[in-house]
């Protein structure tokens, strides 16, 4: 049957491969020729959950160290590899089936008539889809959802009280799936994928928290390897979202996370060296989105899409409360999207009952500036959220009220806008302060912003603001 750490360790590097429980090839070769197909089928899961079994009677330190002992990481990954936002029908499509299967094989869900899995969150303009592409074709995917309205799918389960007490947005990672020619292959797409996921986060979804709900047999690996911890509602018998199968939620503060990585892969061999992997390595194979303005979202779902994927291919929308159809119109306030959203009953009375929402988050640094009889006072600012004749505000120190000073608001890197200001309301508690300003007059550069945020529907929009110009 072959030695048994041997086994271990090809299951431990079955779990990081991104393969699911339910694959049991790692032990294929070590079963007698002589078995027919369903006695090695058997066999292989009796042996699947020996390993296990032996793998859990490990110290956890120990188990711990096995996993790490796996990282193979290779800073300059094959030139085929290209790591990006999944933007277009072919691409997207592609990441729904990759996860579909995975899904399936795992038993998260039952097959789909379409062959996807397209969830609520996928069609929402705060969620992003990651795909790694091989010679063109995509070979995983990973999905980063942001908290909107309808907040995230591991939200029903588990308390996210003592996170939301630390600041900082959070985002849940969800829908992980590996090609299964790649499962194989010592993490050579996923090591990829995830420092896709941990820069993409860092420098631009403006994320600090990271949380996510996974089986049982696979949470160690998230602890091991990238110091999740759980959350105090440590794990639940049956999640919905995943077919009813256990889950344990877990979290990762991404501001302390470099120093967590430094401390324990710090000396590590470069291959082994997941905190220079992550922190210090630049991969070729990653392409950022090109950002005109400083945006934290990037809105593919076009009204075109949205009716592909959830109207036409799945039953996604057709399957929403009426609370949620409501919800999903307040998000896409736009005509545009109107005829491929569901219909509401009461759509009058819900819209004026409910704020809309926007498609784009901001985070725009800044300054305010007043002049007073002896010197002038300059205060720096973190602009969240932009209107047509004001702003909204984070700053460190409080900020003098109704008086009018400059305010200095870079846009984008190439975007700046320079007008009159005054606070008018705000509240300082904590490390900082929320400030909410009115200009003067808006200024060309702000007046182009506001008008593509208004209407502008995906990302690719913001190339060409001046189309959307406010009269």
């Amino acid at each position: 049957m072959g030695h048994p750490i041997r086994l271990i360790k090809k299951y431990v590097n079955d779990l990081q491969s991104g393969a699911t429980h339910e694959n049991l090839e790692i032990a294929t070769r070590f079963l007698p020729l002589s078995m027919n197909n369903s006695q090695a089928l058997a066999a292989k899961r009796f042996l699947h959950h020996a390993l296990r079994k032996a793998f859990s009677v490990f110290p956890r330190s120990l188990r711990f160290a096995v996993y790490r002992s796996f990282v193979d990481c290779d800073p300059k990954p094959d030139k085929r590899l290209v790591l990006k936002i999944a933007q277009t029908k072919e691409e997207l499509e592609a990441c729904f089936r990759l996860l579909h299967d995975a899904y399936v094989g795992s038993g998260f869900m039952r097959p789909d008539p379409s062959g996807m899995r397209a969830t609520i969150y996928h069609a929402l303009p705060t969620t992003t889809t990651l795909c790694a592409k091989f010679d063109g074709e995509v070979v995983g995917t990973i999905s980063l959802i942001r908290e909107s309205v309808f907040g995230f799918p591991l939200q029903s389960i588990f308390d996210l009280h003592d996170i939301r007490e630390k600041r900082g947005r959070i985002a849940e990672v969800s829908a992980l799936a590996v090609h299964q020619k790649f499962r194989k292959t010592g993490g050579s797409i996923l090591f990829p994928l995830m420092k896709f996921m941990y820069e993409y986060c860092t420098t631009f979804f403006d994320t600090r928290h990271l949380v996510i709900a996974v089986n049982p047999n696979r949470i160690e690996m998230y602890e091991s390897l990238l110091f999740f911890e759980r959350l105090t509602e440590t794990s639940v018998e049956h999640y919905d979202f995943v077919n009813g199968a256990p889950a344990v939620g877990a979290s990762v503060d991404l501001h302390l996370a470099p120093e967590i990585f430094k401390r324990v892969y710090g000396r590590k061999p470069k291959r082994k060296n997941l905190y220079r992997y992550f922190l210090r390595t630049k991969l070729r194979n990653i392409m950022m989105p090109s950002r005109r303005y400083f945006t934290t979202n990037d809105p593919v779902m076009t009204p075109d899409l949205l009716d592909y994927f959830f109207n036409q291919c799945t039953h996604t929308f057709q399957n929403l409360s009426e609370r949620e159809k409501g919800l999903l119109h307040s998000i896409y306030n736009l005509p545009e999207y109107k005829p491929v959203l569901p219909t509401i009953f009461s759509e009058s009375s819900f819209r004026t009952r409910q704020r809309k929402h926007q498609r784009y988050s901001l985070k725009c640094p800044g300054s305010f500036s007043v002049t007073g009889p002896e010197k002038t006072d300059v205060y720096a600012l973190r602009v969240v959220e932009l209107s047509a004749d004001g702003f909204l505000a984070h700053s460190k120190v409080p900020l003098p009220a109704n008086v009018w000073g400059e305010a200095i608001i870079q846009l984008g890197h190439d975007e700046k806008s320079v007008t009159k200001a005054m606070v008018v309301r705000g509240s300082h508690k904590g490390p900082y302060g929320f400030y909410g300003f009115k200009l003067l007059e808006p200024d060309l550069p702000w007046r182009k912003l506001v008008g593509v945020l208004k209407s502008g529907m995906i990302d690719a929009d913001l190339d060409n603001a001046s189309r959307f110009l406010l009269d």
